[in-house]
């Protein structure tokens, strides 16, 4: 499960004390260094890219497996900052991002990966494009109080996180992230702008997932947050909350929206995010990470690492056995009726239960 709340807040302090120590070694400075035991660390994400799986996780590794997830080997990161979201527009292009800011890129399908954006950067261009818009806007009291929060964070360094990654196409895409963090790109990541103004999030409540369903984008997040994408405003505009608890994520099956997080929630709406239902999953837990399979069935996992499949239509759930049996932040379909499964424990790969 992605680092939030609390977690949040506790990594910033432990970097600032660390920081402190001798041994401190900046994150954003030294590159992610082989391990054996890479493929058993912390990992957060996995997906499909073409043939390929690639996983992301902690101290910047990032894994791809090119045999369905039986054998696995360690990419090329420039950055050993822990590792959150991974997507994949293609075979060959693809973003993980992650702490300290950072946004990563790929165009070798996840063999090797370059920097296009850190926490330090971001937070520059985050203050000088708010500067531009208080300046041009200067009745406006909600500008100038978000410069001062963008002030405020470049004050605070590098340590804030970006928790999930979406691309149309191989040039137009979103980062999202912790405290209303929210970055744009229209040319595949060589230049990122803030969209910190436009987004209809005063209390600048985390970010935790994006995801798109035809031409509809929606983020969701803290509280109960649900935000989706005004094209003509250019802006994120909030819709009618399901739940008042946080969703960790969002996932789309056949046009149908998929919202889940906090004690096993999970919400669908069929009508671009006006009304929701609730569905029944039987997942005791909070919901951590859902896919979908190409029948358009909706798989979905909770932090105990339970995971549950619906049918075809994405309404009716029954749970599954997986083995083995792990704690589950992340998973995606590794092909012929098997799932990739990442985790506190690494990454494996289980068989999935015929319906």
């Amino acid at each position: 499960m992605k680092l939030i709340g609390a977690a949040v807040l506790g990594l910033a302090l432990g970097w600032a004390s660390a920081a402190a120590g001798s041994g401190f070694q900046d994150p954003l400075a030294v590159a992610s260094q082989p391990s054996a035991l890479a493929s058993r660390s912390v990992l957060q994400a996995v997906v499909r890219a073409g043939p390929r799986l690639v996983a992301v996780g902690q101290r910047g590794h990032i894994l791809y497996s090119s045999d369905g997830g039986s054998s696995w080997k360690q990419a090329s990161v420039p950055v050993s900052s822990d590792l959150t979201a991974v997507f994949f527009i293609n075979g060959e292009k693809g973003w993980a991002v992650g702490h300290d800011g950072v946004i990563l890129h790929t165009q070798d399908g996840g063999l090797n990966w370059t920097l296009q954006l850190d926490g330090r950067s971001a937070n520059e261009r985050l203050v000088g494009h708010m500067q531009e818009r208080a300046k041009a806007h200067p009745q406006s009291a909600e500008l100038q109080r978000l410069l001062d929060e963008a002030k405020r964070f470049k004050e605070q360094g590098a340590d804030k996180p970006f928790l999930d990654v979406w691309f149309a196409d191989e040039n137009s895409g979103f980062v999202v992230g912790a405290y209303n963090m929210i970055f744009r790109t229209v040319d595949g990541g060589r230049n990122w702008e803030p969209w910190f103004a436009q987004t209809d999030n005063p209390k600048l409540l985390n970010l935790y997932a994006i995801a798109a369903a035809g031409d509809d984008v929606y983020i969701v997040g803290e509280s109960g947050l649900v935000l989706k994408l005004d094209p003509q405003a250019q802006r994120f505009r909030t819709q009618p909350a399901p739940y008042n608890g946080s969703f960790f994520g969002v996932v789309v099956a056949r046009q149908r929206v998929v919202a889940f997080g906090l004690r096993g929630n999970a919400f669908a709406s069929d009508d671009g995010g006006r009304n929701w239902t609730r569905l029944e999953t039987g997942l005791p837990a909070s919901i951590v990470a859902g896919t979908t399979l190409p029948n358009g069935a909706l798989l979905l996992a909770d932090a105990g690492g339970r995971v549950a499949v619906s049918d075809a239509s994405g309404r009716e759930f029954r749970l599954v056995p997986v083995k083995p049996a792990m704690p589950i932040a992340g998973l995606a379909n590794a092909g012929n009726g098997r799932l990739a499964l990442v985790g506190p424990r690494g990454v494996a790969v289980a068989d999935l239960p015929a319906r």
